[in-house]
């Protein structure tokens, strides 16, 4: 498992079978994944990756929107850099880790799971992340203020609405000594 290395076959059975069962998993978070981990965590740390960064441009029809109205999450876009925390979970936890993380991640099978290196006190590790390519469906590409602000007015789904994702995500970041300032700005949308 090399750093940036996309999964060849991006499938939780495909990643179970090539894991070593005597192996902790390092998982990076970037937006909920920080304030909502739903897995053991032995141990967890602020990290920057490189070549990524976070954006609000992925469409939602499912967790925070309909296939009416169509909400938005957070991805890892190619470029620049992103703050967030990485976690170590157990070894003899991985099978339930990896499927949860496939059920809340992965339900469109929209994501590009792939590794990307994180600094830690101890070194850097390999952790899953999962991405989003600019070519997919699910990009929004550049959204006008107008957008994100009905977007944040009327879009919800499973797990509620984008607004108060998104404004979770700011909080949380800022708890963790972490600034994004586009977050925040585009948050101002929602005030209009």
């Amino acid at each position: 498992m090399r750093a940036d290395q996309a999964l060849c076959e991006p499938t939780q059975e495909a990643l179970l079978t090539q894991w070593p069962a005597s192996q902790d998993l390092w998982v990076f978070g970037y937006a909920s994944l920080i304030w909502r981990p739903e897995f053991e965590v032995l141990e967890q740390h602020l990290t920057k990756v490189q070549g990524w960064h976070r954006a609000l441009k992925m469409w939602s029809r499912l967790n925070r929107g309909t296939p009416e109205c169509p909400g938005l999450v957070f991805a890892l876009l190619s470029g620049g850099s992103c703050q967030g925390m990485v976690f170590r979970t157990p070894a003899a936890d991985v099978k339930q880790t990896i499927e949860k993380l496939w059920f809340r991640e992965m339900p469109n099978s929209v994501y590009t799971p792939r590794w990307l290196q994180c600094p830690t006190p101890q070194g850097p590790v390999n952790a899953l992340a999962f991405t989003l390519p600019r070519n997919s469906p699910s990009f929004t590409g550049d959204l006008r203020p107008s957008q994100y602000r009905y977007i944040f007015q009327h879009a919800k789904g499973r797990y509620g609405t984008t607004l108060d994702y998104a404004q979770e995500t700011l909080n949380s970041l800022q708890q963790h000594g972490i600034q994004d300032k586009a977050l925040a700005a585009l948050l101002e949308h929602a005030k209009d």
